[in-house]
């Protein structure tokens, strides 16, 4: 069995790094990866591959950003005759990327089974492109792994039964694979000074708010004024945006801008942090599988799981609110087993083995 995996963004390589060690130990099964290059800063990509132990990509399109119609384009021009070129059995995608999209439409124009990790995710607004990427993704898919249940009946909802299973959330496993080891090897909080549980993480990074001068403004004012300094990891589209748009003077004291951070660094310093103030959906869940209150600063999001449990909050992007939430959160006492077990990768590989043995 040959499975060509398609990846491009840096969540999408810790997913892929749990599911190549599965197959790793099976002599049954051959795999190709495909990286898009949606993600080209090293701390973005490159270091993934080699601290993870993922396999070196047997193919790399360089795509970089653009527009979402140009890059998702070029990459499905590029991945459909890397498909005809290879004839894999299986595409395996992740998540709702353009990499995902462009992997899913290449796959179903040449009749090819496209197996989707991390299916059945709805934020229910059309406007985001991630929900576009993940409906269409989800409509073609022959396998759909979801991370939970609810993810399982939105796709009910939608009419798909059929080859859907919810097998725990693969990043579930990749937080309780690596936490102890990142925690070992990272020094990020001695490099920064920080000590644990006395500052906040923040990314910002979807085009709804870096995009938008009022609605970034509004969060790095929030964040300024924030009783606990926060750590920014700067995107490097939201670090453009702030050039664009003169705020570089929100950047104040208070919040520590620092890099992208490689994953242990990443995993390692959400772990410690007071609070998680995001526009991330994967940081949302890692912070709650971390056990840490999180703020997301959308108005909608896919993972309403969190939101149920009390670990997560909505705030938008209005600064008195995010001051507010950030000021009375707390830890809830309950943490439920939303995503799984930790044994999401071996579970999608045991299906995927069992449904193509039956094919033949």
């Amino acid at each position: 069995m040959k499975i060509l995996t398609v990846v491009g963004a840096r969540p999408q390589f810790i997913k892929s790094a749990m599911i190549s060690k599965e197959i790793q130990k099976s002599e049954e099964i051959q795999e190709v990866v495909l990286h898009t290059g949606q993600h080209y800063d090293t701390n973005m990509s490159e270091v993934f591959f080699k601290q993870l132990q993922i396999p070196e990509p047997a193919y790399y399109l360089g795509v970089g950003s653009g527009p979402h119609g140009k890059q998702t384009a070029v990459m499905l021009t590029e991945i459909e005759a890397i498909m005809e070129a290879i004839q894999p059995d299986i595409v395996l995608v992740y998540g709702d990327t353009n990499s995902t999209l462009a992997g899913s439409l290449a796959a179903s124009k040449l009749h090819l089974p496209i197996a989707h990790i991390e299916s059945g995710l709805r934020s229910y607004n059309k406007k985001m492109p991630e929900e576009i990427n993940r409906l269409i993704t989800d409509h073609l898919s022959q396998w759909l792994f979801c991370p939970s249940a609810f993810a399982m009946e939105n796709l009910r909802k939608e009419g798909i039964t059929k080859g859907v299973y919810v097998t725990g959330d693969i990043m579930y496993d990749a937080v309780l694979h690596f936490k102890d080891i990142a925690l070992k090897e990272s020094t990020i909080l001695n490099d920064l000074e920080l000590s644990k549980k006395d500052y906040n993480l923040a990314t910002i990074h979807r085009a709804e708010n870096t995009d938008d001068p009022e609605k970034l403004s509004s969060i790095l004012k929030a964040l300024q004024q924030l009783e606990t300094p926060t750590v920014l990891p700067l995107h490097p589209r939201t670090k453009k945006k702030i050039e664009q748009f003169n705020l570089t003077p929100f950047l104040s004291s208070s919040i520590l801008v620092v890099e992208p951070l490689n994953y242990f660094d990443m995993l390692a310093i959400t772990s410690q942090a007071k609070l998680v103030l995001t526009d991330s959906g994967g940081l949302q869940k890692e912070a709650f599988m971390l056990e840490v209150p999180c703020l997301t600063l959308r108005e909608e999001t896919e993972w309403t799981e969190t939101i149920k449990t009390g670990w997560n909050q909505l705030v938008g992007t209005d600064t008195k609110k995010i001051i507010q939430f950030a000021t009375s959160i707390r830890a809830p006492k309950e943490h439920p087993p939303l995503f799984g077990t930790g044994k999401a990768a071996d579970e999608i590989i045991q299906i995927l083995k069992r449904c193509f043995e039956k094919k033949d």
